[in-house]
């Protein structure tokens, strides 16, 4: 049994707090494109990400989230001049270092919120059952690609709210040469 692998290039979520701040009083996300997570979408807004060393621009992800989040690989990181950029799973994002965003209305100096995705297969009850997993397990998956790499640490995410998919980052779609459509199968 296999699944798609994704890649999930360098982005940011945000909350109704700072899509304001950003981008103007009453402001608000506009879909650009869905995403493979039911109810998730690209946006049409993008945001600057200032760092020590140079700036990248990134794209707003929607809806609006509890906690302000970006989400870089690890040369993105370097090329912004961050240290100590954890890898972690979406959402925990206490001790996280912060970076400066800028938008087209305003600026945030965000305190906390910089993170290295980890690795993480999205599946239903359901897919899981399947799959002989459970939510928080961690396993290991192939990608077969034209380079076949074996990625530990993956954390199994379970949700009825979820489809079935693998999400790496960039560096890690470039090490597997995980371009255009790419299955995985999890190794026990």
């Amino acid at each position: 049994m296999d699944f798609i692998v994704e890649t999930s290039a360098r982005h940011i979520h945000l909350t109704p707090a700072h899509i304001e701040a950003l981008f103007g009083a009453g402001a608000t996300l506009h879909n650009k494109k869905d995403l493979s997570q039911p109810g998730q979408f690209a946006c049409e807004e993008k945001v600057q990400l200032v760092g020590p060393k140079s700036s990248l621009m990134v794209s707003v992800l929607g809806p609006a989230r509890k906690d302000t989040q970006v989400e870089l690989s690890f040369t993105d990181a370097r090329t912004l001049g961050l240290k100590d950029v954890p890898v972690r799973e979406s959402g925990d994002v206490a001790g996280t270092p912060g970076i400066k965003l800028v938008g087209p209305a305003g600026e945030v100096d965000l305190a906390q919120g910089v993170l290295i995705a980890k690795r993480h297969i999205h599946m239903t009850t359901a897919d899981a059952a399947a799959f002989g997993v459970s939510d928080k397990e961690i396993v290991s998956v192939k990608l077969d690609t034209a380079r076949p790499l074996i990625f530990g640490d993956v954390v199994v995410r379970v949700s009825d709210t979820y489809a079935l998919a693998m999400h790496i980052d960039t560096d890690e779609a470039n090490a597997a040469c995980a371009f255009g459509l790419c299955k995985g199968t999890i190794v026990k």
